[in-house]
């Protein structure tokens, strides 16, 4: 169909979230599921009416479906990289959530695969795409923040609790580290140059075997590439008492906007002097196509036990605006404005971050992914 994709969901835990919004947008022609199992797999595609011929137990079916024009992979953290590389190589467009990977050499063999195979590559970072942050980056962009001076992000959030799959445990806090440091190099338009992360205080030995982890918490310091302002991100994934919290700051010379302490209490916005008033920021639906506006609302969220839905109807209201950016920068043949490099500088800041750290916080550079 003229200026219509199909595409194919692989995972259908968190990745169910975004079936109907795939089904409802106007350049989506079938939606497709991937599972291991048959019984999920026939349990949500009777759940979404999705057609036999769209469900699949095997990924490798999937690749080589010529019925499918795109992937959104939405697996385990360890699964990326590899599931992206052969999305990329088998010629579809893909889109893979956070994190892009575990490591540099992973980073760059997606960006080369992305360059040698001419297709849309995005990460799917929830924090650039919610309320917050595009009611922030509009204050920037009109000027009423001025020039930024500092920022700061922050991901607290405990994943030793009840109900994780076990390979969260141990896992190093900066390599999950996307939604603290990508709305700082948004926000400043920039990438990271270098970066120093300190690790401070230490988790059960149980846990920091497992990935040779020992930090309960990790801080870095992030150098931006031809810029004179420095940001600050702070994550944390066990054994630290905080209520769930993905946050950003921003410091101008004109207002600075602060994320609230406690959910729902309202954000904070700076005016000059001792000025300060509480905001709530409002809905994006106005900014998407009348077919999937909705899903910016918590009502439409399946999953409302989710933490991250019930502080923010699905991470912010992004879900709708990361389905579409990836559609139109297919349809409008561009990179997704979190194309493969973006991603890669995001990521492995992170990575990079998290070696600093055992390294008792020795600068690292970045590596420039324009140059592959």
């Amino acid at each position: 169909m003229e200026n219509k994709i199909n595409v194919a969901i692989i995972g259908l835990g968190f990745g169910k979230e975004f079936i109907q919004i795939y089904q409802q947008h106007p350049n989506v022609g079938k939606v497709a599921i991937c599972a291991r199992t048959k019984e999920k797999l026939d349990k949500i595609g009777d759940q979404f009416n999705i057609d036999e011929d769209m469900r699949f137990t095997s990924y490798g079916d999937v690749l080589n479906s010529k019925d499918i024009d795109a992937i959104h992979i939405v697996t385990p953290i360890l699964e990326h990289a590899k599931q992206s590389l052969e999305a990329l190589n088998a010629g579809k467009h893909t889109a893979c959530t956070v994190p892009m990977a575990t490591s540099v050499e992973e980073c760059k063999a997606i960006v080369e695969a992305k360059n040698k195979m001419s297709k849309v590559s995005m990460m799917i970072e929830t924090v650039i795409y919610s309320r917050e942050f595009l009611y922030v980056k509009n204050l920037v962009e009109t000027g009423k923040i001025g020039r930024i001076q500092f920022a700061r992000g922050s991901h607290l959030q405990d994943m030793g609790l009840e109900g994780w799959p076990e390979y969260w445990l141990g896992f190093p806090p900066m390599h999950y580290g996307t939604h603290a440091i990508a709305p700082l190099l948004t926000i400043t338009k920039s990438k990271a140059e270098s970066v120093v992360c300190h690790g401070s205080g230490s988790i059960s030995e149980d846990k920091a075997k497992r990935y040779g982890s020992p930090f309960a918490v990790e801080t870095a310091t992030i150098k931006l590439k031809d810029s004179n302002v420095v940001v600050e991100a702070t994550r944390a994934l066990y054994e630290t008492v905080r209520q769930y919290r993905e946050s950003f700051d921003v410091y101008g010379d004109k207002s600075s906007f602060e994320w609230e302490q406690i959910a729902d209490e309202g954000h904070i916005m700076y005016d000059g002097g001792e000025d300060s008033r509480r905001v709530h920021v409002p809905d994006t639906d106005s900014l998407l196509p009348v077919e999937i506006a909705s899903f910016t609302k918590k009502e439409q969220i399946d999953d409302k036990n989710h933490v991250s839905f019930i502080q923010g109807a699905g991470h912010g209201g992004s879900h709708p605006h990361l389905v579409n950016e990836f559609v139109s920068a297919i349809i409008e043949k561009r990179d997704s404005a979190v194309d493969a490099v973006i991603s890669a500088n995001i990521t492995c800041t992170g990575i990079c971050a998290h070696e600093s750290a055992l390294k008792s916080g020795e600068r690292l550079m970045i590596p420039d992914f324009c140059e592959i």
